[in-house]
C-alpha cells in the first residue's frame, strides 16, 4: 500500500515550510503514521535543534524527521532526512514502511543527508553533523579564511588521507542491513501477491455467489410466474364454469316456466273443455225429442209427427258457457277469438249455417228415402269418396269417447271430415280412424 499524504497534507506542507524558512525559528519537524494506517500526520516540530528532536524518537514507531542545521565546515544551512525504525517495530511493518521511503524523500525534498537510523546512536547530533561535513565536499570555510593563507608556516607533516582501515564487524553490520532491506522488499512483495490473491478469489467467490443469488431469483421468479398463471386458468375456467352453471340454470328455468305456462294453458283449455262438454249435455238433456231417437225412428219408417217434434226457433243459437261477474257475451266472444290466435290454428273456412232440424228431417223422410235405408243397413259402411262432393271438414276442440257405435270417438285436434249437419247439435262425419258416426257439433269447429 501507498503512503497517505493528502489527508493531513495542509499541516504536513505548512511544517515542512517553516523548517525549510531560514527566517523561521522552526528547525525541526518530526512526521509518523496514524495508527497501524498509511496516513501521514505530524508528530511534533520545534526549534530546539538535533538534541531536541532525538528526545522525541520512539522505538515502536516508524517516523521520519526532517531538520536544518549549519554545516560546520561552510556554515551554510544544511538539511538532514532521518529514516527512523525502532527497534520495537514488527518486521511486517517494516516491510511495508520500506516502500513508503522514497515517497517521503520526495515530499521533504531539499535534504543534503539521509540517515537511516534504528537505535540512538544512529542519530547522535555527533554523528550526525559529522556526516553533514563529509557530505558538504569540503574541510574548511570561507569564513575562517585569513589573509595569510598562502604564507609558509614551515614544514609540514604527511598529508593527510581519507582512507580508513577496513573493519569486519562494521562491514557485516551493513551488508546484514542491506539484507534486511532486501528482504523487506521481497517479503512486501510476496504480500502483495498474496493480497492480490486473496482478492482474486474473494471477487470469484463474490461473483459466484452472485450468479446463485441471481439463479435463484429467476427461478423463484419463474415459481411465482407459473404459480400465477395457473391461477389465472383456474379462475377462468371457475368463470367459465360458473357460466355454464348460470346458462344451465337459467335454461333449466325458461324449460320450467314453459312446462308451467304449457301446464297452465292446459288446464285453461281443459277446464274449458270440461265447461263446454258440461253445456253441451246440459242442452241436449233439454231437448224434447232425442235425436239419437229420431234417427232409429228412420230406421223403422217412422216419420216423427208435428206433435212429436217440437216446431224449433229458425237459429236457435249454440250452448254458450255461462258468463258471471257481469261479464258480457261480446267480451266473451272477444276472449275467444284472442285465444283462437294465440293457438296460431289455421283460417277457419266460411262456416255454413246449421239447418232446421225440423226441415232437414222432413226432406230427409221424403226426398232421400233410399239413404236412410243405406244407414239402416251399416252405417260404417259409407266411404269418404261418397261424401268427397260435400268436403266439410272441422277439428276437434276436445276429446270425446263414443257411447255406442253410432257415434265416433276423437281427441283434441283430431281432424273429422265428410260431416253432415243433420241437427244443430249432433253432426255425422268420419272420425280419426275412419268410422261414420255422430258426434257433438259444439266439440269442434269448421276448418
Amino acid at each position: 500500500m501507498s503512503v497517505n499524504l493528502s489527508k493531513n497534507g495542509p499541516a504536513l506542507t505548512a511544517a515542512y515550510k517553516e523548517v525549510v524558512d531560514e527566517k523561521s525559528d522552526t528547525n525541526w519537524a518530526l512526521f509518523t503514521y496514524e495508527g497501524n494506517t498509511d496516513d501521514i500526520r505530524l508528530a511534533a516540530k520545534g526549534d530546539g535543534g538535533l538534541e531536541e528532536m532525538i528526545e522525541d524518537l520512539s522505538s515502536g514507531k516508524v517516523m521520519y524527521a526532517f531538520c536544518r542545521v549549519q554545516d560546520p565546515n561552510s556554515g551554510l544551512p544544511k538539511y538532514v532526512l532521518i529514516n527512523w525504525t525502532g527497534e520495537g517495530v514488527k518486521d511486517a511493518r517494516k516491510g511495508i514502511c520500506a516502500n513508503h521511503v522514497l515517497t517521503m524523500a520526495n515530499f521533504l525534498k531539499g535534504a543534503h543527508v539521509t540517515v537511516n537510523a534504528r537505535a540512538d546512536e544512529d542519530v547522535e547530533p555527533e554523528v550526525v553533523m559529522d556526516k553533514v561535513a563529509k557530505a558538504s565536499g569540503a574541510n574548511y570555510s570561507f569564513h575562517k579564511e585569513t589573509s595569510n593563507r598562502f604564507r609558509d608556516t614551515g614544514p609540514q607533516g604527511p598529508v593527510g588521507s581519507v582512507y580508513q582501515k577496513t573493519n569486519a564487524i562494521s562491514e557485516i553490520k551493513k551488508i546484514n542491513k542491506d539484507n534486511f532491506w532486501a528482504q523487506a522488499e521481497k517479503e512486501e512483495e510476496k504480500r502483495r501477491l498474496e493480497e492480490r490473491r486473496k482478492a482474486n478469489e474473494e471477487r470469484q467467490l463474490l461473483e459466484h455467489e452472485r450468479k446463485d443469488r441471481e439463479a435463484k431469483e429467476a427461478a423463484q421468479r419463474d415459481k411465482r410466474d407459473k404459480e400465477r398463471a395457473q391461477q389465472i386458468d383456474q379462475q377462468k375456467k371457475y368463470q367459465q364454469q360458473l357460466e355454464a352453471e348460470n346458462k344451465e340454470q337459467e335454461k333449466k328455468s325458461y324449460e320450467g316456466q314453459d312446462q308451467n305456462e304449457a301446464a297452465q294453458r292446459k288446464a285453461v283449455r281443459r277446464g274449458e273443455s270440461v265447461e263446454k262438454a258440461n253445456e253441451a249435455a246440459s242442452l241436449i238433456s233439454q231437448r224434447a225429442l232425442n235425436p239419437r231417437e229420431m234417427f232409429k225412428q228412420r230406421e223403422r219408417g217412422i216419420t216423427p209427427s208435428d206433435s212429436d217434434v217440437p216446431t224449433a226457433a229458425p237459429a236457435s243459437p249454440q250452448p254458450e258457457p255461462e258468463v258471471g261477474d257481469g261479464q258480457s257475451r261480446c267480451e266473451y266472444e272477444e276472449q275467444e277469438e284472442k285465444e283462437e290466435e294465440d293457438e296460431e290454428e289455421p283460417q277457419e273456412q266460411p262456416k255454413e249455417e246449421p239447418v232446421a232440424v225440423n226441415s232437414y228431417v222432413q226432406e230427409e223422410a221424403f226426398e232421400e228415402p233410399a239413404q236412410v235405408v243405406a244407414y239402416e243397413k251399416n252405417v260404417s259402411e259409407v266411404t269418404p269418396e261418397e261424401t268427397s262432393e260435400r268436403g266439410i271438414c272441422a277439428k276437434a276442440l276436445y276429446d270425446y269417447q263414443a257411447a255406442d257405435e253410432t257415434e265416433v270417438s276423437f281427441d283434441p285436434d283430431d281432424i273429422i271430415t265428410g260431416i253432415e249437419m243433420i241437427d244443430e247439435g249432433w253432426w255425422r262425419g268420419y272420425g280419426p280412424d275412419g268410422h261414420f258416426g255422430m258426434f257433438p257439433a259444439n266439440y269442434v269447429e269448421l276448418i
